[in-house]
């Protein structure tokens, strides 16, 4: 039995878009994948089960189980981060270190960065900020830990940006929000235009996380465009896409004003680029979402 690739968290946002490219990836978690991936599944109801897994031959792990809504973890204790972002990484590392895999790959954030200690764009050397709040300590928490397996485990902890493309997920993020609120006919109103981000398509994502899947590399890498793009470029897009208006509250937003990753790393390890411009993948989300209405419907 040749050895396989496992994802983790595959009813998430990224894990559905990998297992939909790259259909030989097997699915590991509580909740299936949705059902435009065909990707076996395996059930497993906490990660105490992972000796269900004992029998199957492993080469790879994509770790994605973790909480990334920031509003919603930074409004609740600590421990509640900690049992979404370290807790379950922790009982995978203890696993796998056993099992002798060739990659694991676990997901962090932008936001681990120091925002007042930015030169944009961003390297994976810039200096980390970890307690500015819960959610950013448990990533950052969960980062050392990672580290501290380098002589067990070859991982690659992926530090990604701002992350968009269509879900059947309620999601908290900006483009998803917009477009779901579009869908339901309410008016769209955001806290502001002003703030610009490194928007990157799932899509891009995917591959991207697939090539590193296969490089030597070791260590933090940073995955983006490298490109900061504005809310309001975001949503003047998606106004001509729909023909629907956004409004903006002209409100405070936290985080950097200014971000993009630089990802001179993430091209000298693998070679990859983004291939879809912000238009192009904003269009590909809203066409895919409409599908996805009517056949659910």
């Amino acid at each position: 039995m040749s050895a396989k690739t496992l994802l983790f968290g595959p009813s998430g946002f990224l894990g559905p878009a990998i297992l939909k490219k790259y259909p030989d990836i097997i699915a590991v978690g509580r909740t299936p994948p949705p059902f435009y991936c065909k990707n076996k599944f395996i059930k497993i109801s906490s990660m105490n089960d992972l000796h269900k897994l004992d029998k199957i031959s492993i080469s790879k792990v994509i770790f994605l189980i973790g909480n990334s809504n920031h509003h919603v973890l930074n409004k609740s204790k600590l421990e509640k981060s900690l049992n979404y972002n370290l807790i379950p990484l922790k009982k995978a590392l203890n696993y796998f270190s056993k099992r002798k895999i060739k990659k694991f790959i676990s997901f962090s954030g932008a936001l681990v960065y120091d925002e007042n200690k930015l030169k944009i764009p961003c390297k994976e050397n810039s200096k980390l900020n970890s307690l500015k709040n819960n959610y950013i300590f448990s990533k950052y928490i969960a980062e050392k830990t990672i580290e501290t397996y380098s002589n067990k485990i070859p991982w690659i902890n992926i530090r990604l940006s701002n992350i968009y493309g269509p879900s059947l997920l309620n999601r908290p993020d900006i483009v998803i929000s917009i477009f779901r609120k579009i869908l339901q006919k309410k008016i769209v109103k955001i806290k502001s235009f002003a703030p610009r981000r490194d928007f990157i398509h799932v899509d891009d994502v995917a591959d991207g996380v697939i090539k590193l899947l296969k490089s030597n590399y070791i260590g933090h890498v940073n995955l983006g465009t490298g490109i900061h793009s504005s809310i309001k470029e975001v949503c003047e897009n998606i106004e001509e896409i729909t023909q629907k208006k956004i409004l903006s509250l002209d409100q405070k937003v936290s985080g950097p004003y200014v971000y993009a990753h630089n990802i001179d790393l993430l091209k000298k390890i693998t070679g990859w680029k983004p291939r879809i411009s912000l238009k192009k993948g904003l269009k590909m989300t809203w066409i895919q979402l409409i599908a996805w209405k009517k056949k659910i419907r």
